[in-house]
């Protein structure tokens, strides 16, 4: 019978990084390891000091709920000024494999996908 590896057998590989389109000054990528009250007060600092239009948060895997969450307390923190419209999509990662059974083996890769949300931030026109 023919050996299956099972979901506890772990093969050693290493994460590329996320694929990210040109940036630009109000593009905001959440993830989980900066502090979250920083990424709230860049976030107000462009809205207002900067007078930035509109903000567009990116976040991918974990951190959706977080970009979520930060994007509910701009817009808590002005109501009735800030709207926001969320999208969701789906990101193709690339992991490199590292090699088994010697220096002969060459290494791989493995593709797989990821949620991703992007949340834009804007101001309600005044009319």
């Amino acid at each position: 019978m023919a050996e299956q590896m099972s979901h506890t057998e772990r093969v050693p590989h290493r994460r590329r990084p996320a694929p990210r389109p040109p940036r630009s000054a109000n593009d905001i990528y959440v993830n989980t390891k900066t502090d979250f009250r920083a990424q709230l007060a860049r976030c107000r600092r462009l809205l207002v000091a900067e007078g930035q239009k509109e903000l567009r948060v990116h976040g991918l895997g974990l951190a959706i709920g977080r970009a979520i969450n930060l994007a509910l307390q701009l817009q808590l923190s002005a109501p009735d000024a800030l709207l926001i419209s969320a999208s969701t999509s789906t990101v193709e990662l690339t992991d490199d494999l590292e090699p088994e059974g010697g220096e002969d083996a060459e290494p791989g890769t493995r593709n797989r996908n990821n949620s991703a949300i992007h949340i834009r931030v804007y101001r309600a026109q005044e009319e």
